[in-house]
């Protein structure tokens, strides 16, 4: 069935599919207000996943990933949840470490990143992840006792409230401003090998399923050889290699890579945001513009527009005594509060 006289909307044209497609395209364009533009890789923190089974070298993986992206080892953090294992590895330079014992809730491995985000971090490895979905106080452990407690057993119904409090995890993790590193425990299994040998091998990662669509890479490490092969990658950079070692060099190919895509302004200045609420400086409901502009000028010595917004960022990561932040930017102390991530008028 056609329309009523829609030969008339094309001033006479024949084409009955073509009258169509512009009704469809007059709707799209000033009802539903959407915008077509070219497709456009941009820059953005990265989310990399390392899944192998114990022994396979994914936190001495992590961290030599971690020090390519980085511009420094003390700009690396490792959140440990290994009773220590972690600071094995301190020979390799002055990293960070936060010790994260159970309950391994969600909350706290939140807490956690955003600990390293205050402390102006520029890479966060979270080794693991594994913890947060089947360690004591996780998910799964949070799930069985909100059933027992208010759902009479049933655990279908008490993850309504596991599920978001995961999500929120999820969501620390891709909208970090930093760099985020996550390793995997596998579930492991003996395969006897083409060599008739017994040999240990990775298989379902210990994480809620979907985990691995979160990451920009994801390398699978192999446990009697420590090479990877990546089972997920958005960069193009590795899905053809042969399996290889993980070290400095692969974390600064995928700082290269991520350099190469078009400055993303708004993330750029949702980071600087990020930054005043790791100060503690609140954005006035008024005036915002004039703010930014008085206090970044008093914070970085710069001017505030958006050729200057990498040096800008750069200058409030060196900023981490908060008081004195704020007195800089206000011109005296003031009680913290937090702006929240709106673009509008700055």
């Amino acid at each position: 069935m056609g329309f009523p006289n829609e030969r008339r909307f094309k001033n006479g044209c024949d084409a009955v599919s073509d009258v169509r497609f512009s009704r469809i395209v007059a709707v799209t364009n000033h009802t539903m207000g959407f915008t077509i533009q070219k497709a456009q890789r941009k820059q953005a923190k990265l989310r990399i996943g390392l899944s192998g089974p114990s022994g396979s070298g994914k936190t001495y993986s992590g961290l030599l990933v971690a020090r390519g992206l980085a511009s420094a080892w003390d700009k690396v953090l490792l959140i440990d949840t290994e009773n220590g294992s972690g600071e094995l590895y301190s020979n390799l330079g002055d990293y960070n470490v936060i010790s994260l014992s159970a309950p391994y809730t969600p909350e706290r491995y939140i807490e956690a990143i955003r600990a390293g985000e205050n402390a102006g971090m520029e890479v966060i490895v979270i080794d693991s992840v594994t913890h947060e979905w089947d360690g004591e106080g996780g998910c799964l452990q949070l799930n069985e006792m909100l059933a027992a407690s208010k759902y009479k057993g049933n655990t279908w119904s008490a993850w309504s409230e596991t599920t978001p409090r995961h999500q929120k995890f999820l969501d620390a993790i891709t909208a970090s401003s930093c760099h985020v590193i996550t390793t995997v425990r596998n579930k492991v299994e003996t395969v006897m090998g083409e060599d008739k040998k017994v040999k240990k091998v990775g298989t379902k990662e210990v994480q809620r399923d979907g985990f691995e669509y979160e990451l920009t890479v994801n390398f699978n490490i192999d446990r009697d050889t420590h090479r990877v092969t990546a089972s997920k990658d958005r960069t193009n950079l590795f899905d053809k290699r042969d399996p290889f070692l993980l070290d400095t060099k692969i974390g600064e190919e995928l700082a290269a890579w991520n350099a190469g895509g078009a400055v993303d302004v708004d993330a750029q200045k949702r980071e600087v945001l990020a930054h005043y609420r790791r100060l503690g400086i609140d954005l006035p409901p008024e005036d915002k513009k004039l703010f930014m502009e008085m206090s970044i000028k008093n914070l970085t010595g710069l001017d505030w527009n958006e050729a200057n917004l990498p040096d800008i960022i750069k200058a409030l990561k060196a900023h981490t005594d908060p008081e004195a932040a704020k007195e800089l930017a206000y011109g005296a102390p003031t009680a913290p509060a937090t702006p929240e991530d709106d673009l509008t008028n700055i």
